[in-house]
């Protein structure tokens, strides 16, 4: 008998980055429900180097906002961009303001629109000017490192029990509400703490790092019933969009 949790290791490392792992042997809702549990900790190898490679920047005399670019260009190729097409497709299904078929039908097609194209823009040149600000300060590099790995707690929330899926295949089907209520809440406290940790690490009041988590839950929590008012549920494009979601909504708050 496998065990869902390794299965849930196996599956975030593979589908969150691009680090060689070997597949998991099945996939349902508990190992769905492990691998929300364990993305942000799944993460952290990425969100390290992502992080380093800014770091290092910054000391070796370039600017922040160079380090704060690079390292968003190093987060997403070591995501293969997989949340960022989430992101894309899920603003061009929802802002078509076409009937739900219509607009899931627009999602499948992977290719990207205007809409899609804009959110790209603002949600990138976002996370990379709060990097770059937050490389700028002394250990700024670790309140990064944190919100590039509590960002994947979106997962949570998006396969939050009572959350159906638009459509009955695809990722967001095994991932439709399979997390309880009380997983979910666990997670964002830990991921609060950590936030808090770090925030105060890097000399700004602890309790920054509580909001910029209460921001994000509620900014991706806000994403999932939009979805589910127009798509009817969530998808695996809707997972994506509220990482990146997440992940901009922290960086932002943690750079303030």
């Amino acid at each position: 008998m496998t065990s869902p949790w390794r299965d849930g290791w196996r599956l975030a490392v593979g589908t969150l980055t691009v680090l060689p792992v070997r597949p998991p042997e099945q996939v349902d809702a508990r190992v769905a429900r492990a691998m929300a549990t364990l993305a942000p900790l799944a993460f952290m190898p990425v969100a390290l180097i992502a992080g380093g490679l800014g770091f290092a920047t910054v000391a070796l005399g370039w600017p922040s906002l160079v380090a704060g670019l690079l390292t968003v260009a190093a987060t997403a190729w070591l995501t293969r961009a997989i949340h960022l097409d989430g992101l894309a497709d899920t603003v061009d299904g929802l802002g078509s303001g076409r009937p739900t078929e219509a607009a899931l039908a627009i999602m499948r097609r992977g290719d990207v629109g205007p809409m899609g194209v804009v959110a790209l823009v603002v949600v990138l040149a976002l996370q990379a000017i709060a990097a770059a600000e937050l490389l700028g300060r002394e250990g700024g590099w670790l309140g990064l490192v944190v919100a590039l790995c509590a960002g994947r707690a979106a997962l949570a929330l998006v396969a939050l029990r009572g959350v159906p899926a638009a459509r009955p295949d695809g990722l967001g089907a095994v991932f439709a509400s399979c997390v309880p209520p009380g997983l979910a809440i666990t997670i964002w406290l830990v991921s609060s703490a950590a936030l808090a940790a770090a925030a105060a690490w890097a000399g700004s009041n602890w309790w920054l790092g509580v909001v910029a988590a209460a921001a994000a839950a509620a900014a991706v929590l806000a994403l999932v019933r939009t979805a589910v008012r127009k798509l009817g549920g969530t998808t695996g494009d809707v997972l994506g969009a509220g990482v990146e979601l997440a992940t901009t909504a922290l960086l932002v708050m943690l750079a303030r």
